[in-house]
């Protein structure tokens, strides 16, 4: 039987979508730290995180047996992404699921800073009435940048123009204006005439301090900043100096450099008590809705994966859109990405007399993926002559294939 290990509260119908297809589920409500998790792993084939867990390189290596980490979110810098491919497993995330969520806090953000609702709230809960225009603005005609222009980006662009606001946005890929949305071309253009600057970037390395003091010093005077992307890609002092100097009128945040582990931790940051600030503990893509709708797609990305070998959206390993195998068995083989892999797999089935019924092949840089359907039961003899292919990564035989 299938085992897995899910942390971090993923949603509920994950269990049950898992469980249904005959997998013994475990699960924690708090992430784990490197030890923790490599003692956890022994004898877990599946493993599903959010945001908080690390997978390192070495947590991966010590766990032969795991197939496949499910991320129940947008990123995956949690995951050592080539270490998993280079030991056969598969990463599946939720690109798409959380992003309306998302858009939807940061529109309301927006309308809060630029009305300064967190001052008037924090006055009347402080028996303070103060009852002023000053500082308030609305923010039809005013100019959103936006930092990324990806599946979040691009639909608060839609919904922003919507509002009547004014959209430009800076994406280093070559990405298609909606609406009448304007591509700016470079960082510095953005800054120069937003009058909210809004981070929607991901979490490769190369974005880390992208967002610095020199950045926050060519936003314009009274310009609203939002981040909720990652924590590493702004400096935090910097963004305080700025809110200190009135530089920025305000800020809000969902992202931090230094998360808690879980619910109930405390939380430290230069930025707490800062005027006109929104802190939010990383719940951009948290409404009940999102949750459930990432715990639907990632579970059923892992069923199929372990079920029919199916790596459709794998972040990590080369795409193969499988259904139920052609054949009696189904022989999935990762392997290192280096000529002669499919002749060879094929004269060791041809030498033990397995038919081939269908077979695919992909590749993704190093790894290579060749899936065959056999027309026969698979002897131990041919599973034994595959393993022993120096070029083997994971070899695993599946005879019910079923989603």
């Amino acid at each position: 039987m299938l085992k897995a290990l899910l942390l971090e509260n993923v949603h509920p119908l994950t269990v049950e979508i898992l469980a249904a297809h005959g997998v013994e589920v475990e699960t924690r409500s708090g992430a784990l730290d490197e030890s923790e998790l490599i003692d956890a792993l022994d004898g877990v084939h599946i493993l599903g995180i959010r945001s908080k867990t690390q997978v390192t390189d070495a947590v991966i290596a010590a766990s032969p047996e795991l197939l496949t980490i499910g991320a129940f979110c947008i990123g995956t810098n949690q995951v050592d992404l080539r270490s998993a491919a280079n030991h056969g497993v598969a990463v599946f995330n939720a690109p798409f699921s959380n992003t309306r969520s998302v858009v939807e806090i940061a529109l309301a953000e927006i309308i809060s800073l630029t009305r300064r609702l967190t001052e008037r709230d924090k006055a009347l809960h402080a028996g303070v009435w103060d009852k002023s225009a000053e500082g308030s603005h609305e923010v039809r005609g005013r100019t959103l940048g936006i930092v990324g222009y990806g599946n979040i980006g691009t639909q608060l662009s839609v919904l922003a123009e919507n509002l009547g606001m004014s959209v430009v946005f800076y994406d280093t890929a070559e990405k298609l204006a909606l609406g009448n949305a304007r591509r700016l071309g470079s960082l510095d253009e953005l800054l120069a005439v937003a009058d909210i600057v809004t981070l929607h970037v991901d979490g490769r390395s190369g974005n880390a301090g992208l967002f610095g003091a020199k950045q926050l010093s060519q936003m314009k005077p009274g310009a609203i900043f939002l981040n909720l992307s990652r924590g590493f890609v702004v400096d935090t002092g910097a963004l305080r100096d700025s809110i200190l100097s009135h530089h920025l009128a305000g800020a809000a945040i969902d992202v931090f450099p230094e998360e808690p582990k879980k619910r109930g931790d405390a939380f430290e940051s230069e930025l707490r008590g800062l005027p006109n600030v929104i802190l939010t503990p990383h719940i951009g893509g948290s409404t009940l809705e999102a949750q459930e709708a990432i715990g639907v797609f990632v579970a059923n990305k892992i069923r199929d994966y372990v079920r029919s070998g199916s790596t459709t959206l794998s972040v990590n390993l080369p795409n193969l859109a499988l259904e139920s195998s052609t054949g009696v068995a189904r022989v999935a083989h990762l392997h290192r990405n280096t000529p002669g892999v499919l002749a060879e797999v094929n004269r060791t089935l041809a030498e033990h007399g397995t038919n081939i019924e269908g077979q695919l092949l992909a590749t993704r840089g190093e790894v290579g993926y060749v899936v065959t359907d056999a027309g026969s039961t698979v002897e131990a003899a041919v599973v034994e002559a595959l393993q022993a292919m120096g070029q083997t990564i994971k070899l695993r035989v599946l005879t019910d294939t079923r989603s």
